[in-house]
């Protein structure tokens, strides 16, 4: 493959990723506990240099000059962005969210999930579950099921001690694992977390009546979204040039008189 062309289609594909990733997070600006997603990079070597470095030997340039060049870019996998949301308070007492690290865990078509979305209802059978569509149960500190009595006022303290008519009835898991690297979205602001162990979360705090709004700025993540709209646009026409360059070598120089 032509060179330029390679490097240019490689700038198209990763600026055509990274311009989804952004665009996933505006979309999800208002989702609450929503972690944006990160785009990374890395340089590719040459095909030179990859061959050389399979084969054991010694990475000595082939060409002083295009080497420099470097082989292109290579996307990583999405990684988390795990920082801390500001926190928005919203008067409702089955609303909470988590100051540092942790997560809620709550059962989701028989599997633990984790989450940060700490919008919480009460279901027809009493059970604690998120305010969503699907409605999963949120898990206690053993990893249980969370049922509250019928009726009562309802306060959630910052160890996670749930209250009713003055009197502690559950507490509310909050968990951490130990590679966060390992942690995977599973939509609806669920996250699952491999085969890791399930610990407490030591260092979180929770606050009542309040959630956690997504860890983005709108006007950041649009920002970025128009520098990777020319990026790209800017690869699709570099093969444009290259193309219509490569017509004329092939058309009018290389034409025999």
């Amino acid at each position: 493959m032509i060179y330029g062309l390679y490097l240019s289609a490689t700038g198209v594909m990763t600026n055509a990723y990274r311009q989804d990733v952004i665009a996933n997070n505006i979309a999800n600006s208002e989702t609450v506990g929503f972690k944006k997603d990160l785009a990374l990079f890395d340089q590719r070597l040459t095909e030179a240099q990859q061959r050389r470095l399979a084969a054991s030997g010694p990475l000595s340039p082939s060409n002083a000059l295009l080497e420099k060049l470097g082989g292109g870019l290579l996307v990583h996998p999405t990684t988390i962005d795990t920082a801390q949301g500001e926190l928005e308070p919203t008067g409702s007492p089955l609303d909470v969210a988590i100051e540092g690290d942790g997560y809620f865990a709550v059962n989701s078509g028989g599997q633990t999930r984790l989450t940060r979305n700490g919008q919480f209802a009460v279901d027809s059978t009493g059970h604690l579950i998120l305010s969503n569509a699907r409605g999963e149960q949120v898990l206690d500190v053993e990893k249980r099921p969370i049922q509250l009595e019928p009726g009562g006022d309802v306060w959630v303290g910052k160890d996670g001690t749930i209250t009713q008519r003055g009197r502690p009835v559950a507490r509310v898991g909050v968990f951490d694992v130990a590679d966060r690297s390992k942690l995977a979205k599973q939509g609806g602001a669920l996250i699952s977390y491999g085969e890791q162990d399930l610990t407490p979360a030591m260092t979180a705090t929770l606050h009542n009546e309040s959630v956690e709004r997504a860890n983005l700025d709108p006007a950041t993540e649009l920002a970025a979204l128009m520098d990777t709209q020319r990026q790209l646009e800017a690869n699709a026409n570099m093969i444009r040039y290259q193309d219509q360059t490569l017509s004329k070598l092939v058309n009018e120089v290389g034409k025999i008189g």
